[in-house]
């Protein structure tokens, strides 16, 4: 099947892609300018073909990353010499634009009280894929928080594995206690991601603090968190506190400084 086709059939299902497109080839190169390669999250080659072999099997595995980390990226490859680790002998160059499709980014709900399912709807409006977790099961479900993508009750620590804490997934805690917050704040921030921001007054947040440090949490990575969460809006009802807590996600994901757009 053509690879722009089963392309548009992934994403009409949700499913995450990478398109894979020669842009720029010289010399004796298996394919040429225009040619397409779709692959799957585990770096499986879907479609379509950019000349096969060691270089093929290498742009398969960057669109895997691609689509991890959901930034695009150009890759160049030196078809010459094999034993100085080009992948072909070719005599040729080329390079591929790999294309993350359909790779939302991850919106960590810890908390599934009233701001968290406030939080839930707006950042599916906003068209993040939303997960939500909690520990109390009778909240955190299709029912009591609807909309999210996927629900974690229970133990969701020991549920929030790689394929959840990436590049692009942007953490909010807004737990009952910083109890919660304390007990999966070091496996969030030790995965580095883009933004964690955490619900409560300073003092609930210093209390938080002083365990993490005890617990051996670097003052850099503490450093790194959004408490209390959310821009200043004066914000009072749980919709309202969602719409602060979204606008800072948003800046942060765009670069935006969250200043008022005055007119010149």
């Amino acid at each position: 099947m053509d690879a722009l086709l089963l392309a548009a059939r992934m994403l009409e299902r949700g499913e995450p892609c990478a398109l894979c497109t020669v842009v720029r080839a010289s010399g004796s190169v298996p394919r040429h300018a225009g040619a397409r390669m779709l692959v799957s999250e585990t770096g499986t080659v879907l479609a379509g073909t950019i000349g096969g072999g060691e270089m093929e099997n290498r742009t398969a595995r960057a669109a895997a990353a691609v689509l991890h980390e959901g930034q695009a990226r150009l890759e160049s490859f030196a078809l010459v010499n094999p034993g100085q680790g080009d992948p072909g002998v070719c005599g040729g160059s080329m390079e591929v634009f790999i294309e993350p499709l359909g790779a939302a980014p991850i919106l960590l709900i810890i908390g599934a009280g009233h701001v968290g399912r406030a939080l839930a709807y707006l950042g599916k409006w906003a068209g993040f894929r939303v997960v939500v977790a909690d520990d109390r099961s009778d909240l955190c479900n299709e029912q009591q928080c609807p909309g999210a993508d996927l629900y974690l009750s229970g133990d969701y620590g020991a549920q929030l594995d790689e394929s959840l804490l990436t590049p692009r997934t942007y953490a909010a805690l807004v737990t009952r206690s910083y109890v919660q917050d304390v007990r999966v704040l070091p496996t969030l921030l030790a995965a580095k991601l883009p933004y964690v921001g955490v619900m409560g007054s300073r003092r609930r947040w210093l209390s938080a603090t002083q365990e993490l440090e005890a617990a051996g949490v670097s003052a850099e990575s503490i450093a790194a968190v959004h408490a209390p969460i959310g821009l200043e809006l004066e914000a009072e009802t749980p919709e309202e506190i969602a719409i602060s807590i979204l606008a800072q996600v948003v800046a942060q994901r765009r670069g935006g400084d969250g200043h008022a757009m005055n007119a010149f």
